[in-house]
């Protein structure tokens, strides 16, 4: 487990900060699905540079103190909703251009976009209080340090379930319902009137949509068995208990696998995102060589004012 945390470190870090170089090379025709795809990209990286700390916790225990507990607890929080809190917007930005035509006021719709991003991180941020309650102890009986929430047993039970209600409700089930109905909309309007391969960018918004609930669903499935356990809502053995435990284990690891998946989605589906990438080498390479840069930069910024970046 320890070597799958740095596996996926070693390839989330460098693909999602290519992600986010390409994306803001390309400052100037940023549509607001780039900016959310940017800051989605950002929202990996954070996750990524979380693992390192979890993965040196399986070998040795939780070595760096109380603070670091609290605050990468809380990074990996933020991940969980921010994430799925941008694809939200991804899907009713695609709503809004293709089903009720408002390419018209994309500069408005851009400014907006940013605006929304400061308002997920925000909402991300007051979700993930609770994990506040994570704390470097060493638990009775155990000789090793860990970072878990600490509370008496009446408090964190209660904490865990309202946690939970709320992770179930607004960190899944109603940003999935709103992502079906804006993409259900969405796509029968691009094939009904055959449009589909007009927005070439869409192909890598659903790809990336499916990449997200394909990798997360069952960890929240996982999740909500163990939230009906708890609150001894279902009976259960001892064997239904270790399959649930398994299952956590399981899904929260193909969960973290979603954070370096996205690069690899943009490079061999977004026709654009290769096309401004070839353009960043290129215009890197005549920066280096110290001729030709003038016209290397306006040319880049030429051919993609009038499109998306992915």
């Amino acid at each position: 487990m320890c070597a799958f945390y740095i596996l996926i470190f070693l390839m989330a870090l460098p693909g999602n900060l290519l992600v986010g170089l390409v994306i803001r090379s390309c400052k100037t025709s940023l549509s607001p699905s780039d900016i959310y795809l940017l800051h989605l990209a950002v929202a990996d990286t954070l996750l990524a540079l979380s693992l390192p700390f979890w993965a040196t916790s399986l070998l040795q225990g939780w070595v760096f103190g109380d603070a670091m507990c609290k605050l990468v607890s809380l990074v990996q929080e933020v991940n969980f909703y921010s994430s799925i809190l941008f694809l939200v917007c991804i899907s009713v930005d695609r709503y809004l251009v293709i089903v009720r035509a408002m390419e018209t006021r994309k500069e408005r719709r851009k400014l907006c976009s940013w605006a929304m991003c400061a308002a997920v991180w925000v909402a991300g941020c007051v979700l993930s209080l609770p994990v506040l309650y994570s704390e470097a102890f060493v638990p009775d009986g155990q000789t090793r340090t860990v970072c878990l929430e600490n509370a008496d047993p009446e408090s964190a039970r209660a904490l865990r379930l309202a946690t939970r209600l709320v992770r179930h409700m607004l960190g899944f089930l109603l940003p999935l319902a709103v992502m079906l109905a804006c993409y259900s909309v969405t796509l029968a309007r691009l094939l009904r009137t055959r449009g589909f391969q007009k927005q070439r960018a869409m192909r890598v918004i659903v790809a990336v949509v499916v990449a997200f609930l394909l990798c997360w669903t069952p960890y929240h499935l996982s999740v909500m068995a163990d939230t009906l356990m708890r609150a001894r809502l279902v009976e259960f053995g001892c064997g239904a208990r270790r399959s649930v435990d398994h299952a956590l284990f399981a899904t929260q690891s193909l969960g973290l696998l979603h954070c370096c998946i996205n690069p690899v989605l943009y490079a061999f589906i977004g026709e654009k995102f290769r096309r401004n990438l070839l353009h960043l080498c290129r215009r890197k390479s005549a920066l280096e060589r110290g001729s030709g840069s003038r016209y290397s930069r306006s040319t880049s910024h030429t051919s993609d004012a009038n499109s998306p970046v992915m």
